[in-house]
């Protein structure tokens, strides 16, 4: 189920523009969690995730006064967390070219008991991230297409297409069918457990 949609946030957005502390609290309350299983599923490392988890939160704080009143808070967070991961791998990729050295292996968000969603963790670190966010994001976070979309600054039946693309893609890494719909279902049943 997904987040309230726009026109369910516009008095949280009103109290939220007024600097209104209990509404960031309520704000917070409703996507940190799923915000977070973003970044980690999209970094791959819990530590980065705990990171730009924080970097996302106090950009979400420092832009709350200038938030659109007609804005989709859902959207417009998991664009902000985006961002800071976009930011993060620039940033990496600039110190891993002056420095020359390669970093670490990707590690999963959270060790896994289900070898089957542990292979789905492996085959989603594997995939691009363009790949990975949009699956991330209709998949495992349950956002309609038109809302990853205005994540990714995508028309609609863009993202479809990149959806499409990414499913194949994760299909072909995890082989047959079964394996992907057994794995899917275990990381769907553990997001639900978080």
């Amino acid at each position: 189920m997904e987040p309230a949609t726009a026109g369910d946030d516009r008095g949280l957005i009103q109290r939220l523009r007024r600097s209104d502390r209990e509404a960031f609290r309520e704000l917070y309350a409703r996507y940190a969690q799923s915000s977070f299983g973003f970044l980690a599923r999209l970094c791959g490392a819990r530590d980065r995730a705990e990171d730009l988890h924080q970097e996302t939160w106090l950009a979400v704080a420092r832009s709350a006064g200038r938030l659109d009143v007609d804005s989709d808070l859902g959207a417009w967070i998991f664009t902000i967390a985006r961002n800071q991961f976009r930011s993060a791998q620039r940033s990496l990729a600039r110190l891993r070219a002056r420095e020359r050295v390669s970093g670490p292996a990707p590690l999963a968000a959270e060790p896994l008991d289900d070898p089957a969603a542990r292979d789905l963790e492996r085959a989603l670190q594997a995939l691009p991230t363009i790949h990975r966010e949009i699956l991330l994001l209709v998949g495992v976070e349950g956002l309609a297409i038109e809302r990853a979309a205005a994540v990714l600054d995508l028309r609609p039946d863009a993202a479809r297409q990149r959806l499409a693309r990414a499913r194949a893609a994760l299909a072909e890494r995890l082989g047959p069918a079964g394996e992907a719909t057994t794995a899917l279902s275990a990381m769907t049943a553990e997001r639900g457990a978080r």
